[in-house]
């Protein structure tokens, strides 16, 4: 039991990770309490956010009241939440998004090692958190548990894939969830929901023992949080290489804690705003929230200049990404089949999908292998904007885009039939895939928000391997421009 009152259930909600663990330790809160309370606000707020897919309310209480908090469990007994997509627990479902793995109610074989690191940090699940099928979209609308819902408009997406771990953590249920990007995937729901989005480096945190990548390489884990120093946390309690990994980032020089409230040195940044992809748009409150984070980091004592690097606008790029999807589409459904034992069709797999994994199986052994040379080369012309001017490069520490082109859209506005095929996607993401196919590490910061009260994040992005460098930049700029006190109209 606490040593003092109980906190209620709205106090509660409103903390970060760090500042839940820190109740825990100093005995004010038990792990129990935490868990409960989470609970509740889950059991509240799911009926208008439809954030999870499935849940495990009484499992959560047992590994609760076996919880301890200490040096090896910085987040022993806080509760988070697993997206329903590559995060694997023995013995527990994993839908994918998918109505026919619904169907079978599919369960893990073993524990992936992301979760393995959860847990030994202290954190307890809640449940599963909605995504759209495969991952494959950037809404949160699969058919086969209905769409997430924005908790600062219910009628808007919460994006995608991992949209409903960000309704459950900016509604308050949760104050950090698991979460993965595979072309902006962590990225666009921070934004869509006003969080914290940081995909750390390709090799950063192991896909094992499961998997060695995604669509080659370009997919990252992580989770989606409410403040920098939970997203720094929860990298150091699961970074590093796992035997038998593919690749591995480079080494941190110490943790990244320690980059919180360091100064970040006077960095030269670059910003751009507008279309990356020709023949779309940006939208106005997308280009005043990245006009005014530069005048911000001005104001901090950046060297600010517009520009970006000439890759980033090179329209070879989606192309060859989208061959990778494809490809992997195709496994993802020829995968589905064999638990089926039968082939898939509509009723199994959204139309998207089908479409994708039918491109997927015209994609040869030597055009897959193509499209990844292809990328590696795109990946060395991007990096040299990064590269010191000595070595040849443009000398810029950091570049500051929208993280999507547009605010929240209608739920429903991406997969509009009368809407040109993918047209909408394209342009939603114009600035987020490129970097996971460079592999660089990139976070989306909640610095705007339209009249109408809809967030809209602004990405920073640096070189490869420098997760430290973007830490000490957010966690300056959270600093001077503060965003915890903003609490959406659904809230726990």
């Amino acid at each position: 039991m606490s040593n003092t009152r109980r906190s209620s259930d709205a106090e509660l909600a409103a903390l970060d990770a760090t500042a839940q663990a820190d109740l825990v330790r100093s005995g004010m809160v038990s792990p129990r309490e935490l868990i409960d309370s989470a609970i509740r606000r889950a059991e509240q707020l799911q009926p208008i956010l439809n954030c999870f897919t499935t849940t495990r309310f009484a499992t959560a209480r047992v590994e609760a009241d076996a919880a301890a908090a200490g040096p090896g469990a910085p987040f022993g007994g806080v509760p988070t939440a697993m997206k329903d997509l590559t995060m694997e627990i023995e013995g527990e479902p994993c839908h994918m998004g998918s109505r026919a793995a619904r169907g079978l109610n599919i369960l893990g074989s073993t524990s992936s090692y992301h979760y393995q690191s959860f847990r030994r940090a202290g954190l307890i699940s809640l449940g599963r958190t909605n995504t759209p099928e495969f991952g494959t979209t950037i809404t949160t609308e699969p058919l086969s548990y209905g769409p997430a819902r924005n908790p600062w408009n219910t009628d808007h997406s919460t994006g995608g894939s991992s949209g409903g771990a960000a309704a459950a953590v900016a509604a308050g249920i949760v104050p950090v969830a698991h979460a993965t990007d595979g072309g902006g995937s962590i990225r666009i729901p921070a934004s869509e929901c006003g969080l914290v989005g940081l995909k750390p480096s390709r090799g950063r945190i192991s896909h094992g023992p499961g998997a060695g990548e995604g669509w080659a390489g370009s997919t990252a884990g992580h989770v989606v949080s409410r403040s920098v120093r939970d997203s720094a946390a929860l990298l150091d309690a699961c970074a590093g290489y796992r035997p038998g990994d593919p690749y591995t980032a480079p080494p941190q020089l110490r943790p990244y804690t320690h980059e919180l409230g360091a100064d970040p040195g006077r960095l030269r940044v670059g910003f751009y705003a507008q279309p990356t992809v020709d023949g779309h748009v940006v939208h106005p409150e997308c280009i005043a929230a990245v006009d005014g984070a530069a005048r911000l980091l001005e104001a901090l004592g950046h060297h600010v200049e517009g520009g970006c690097p000439d890759a980033l606008l090179e329209q070879s790029y989606g192309r060859n990404f989208m061959t990778i999807v494809a490809a992997g589409t195709t496994n993802d459904v020829l995968q589905l089949e064999a638990a089926l034992g039968r082939a898939a069709g509509p009723d199994d797999i959204e139309e998207e999908n089908l479409l994708f994994s039918e491109l997927g199986k015209g994609v040869t052994g030597a055009q897959y292998l193509a499209a990844i040379e292809t990328l590696h080369a795109y990946q060395r012309r991007m990096a040299r904007w990064w590269t010191s001017q000595d070595a040849g490069g443009q000398g810029f520490d950091v570049l500051v885009t929208p993280t999507i082109a547009q605010p929240p859209p209608p739920i429903g506005w991406l997969g509009d039939p009368t809407a040109r095929r993918g047209w909408r996607v394209r342009m939603l993401m114009q600035f987020t895939s490129q970097f996971n196919g460079t592999g660089q590490p990139a976070i989306s910061l909640p610095l705007h928000w339209t009249p109408d009260g809809l967030p809209v994040g602004v990405q920073f992005v640096a070189a490869y391997g420098r997760e430290d460098l973007l830490i000490r930049l957010a966690s300056q700029i959270e600093a001077a421009a503060p965003w915890a006190h903003r609490k959406p109209p659904v809230h726990a």
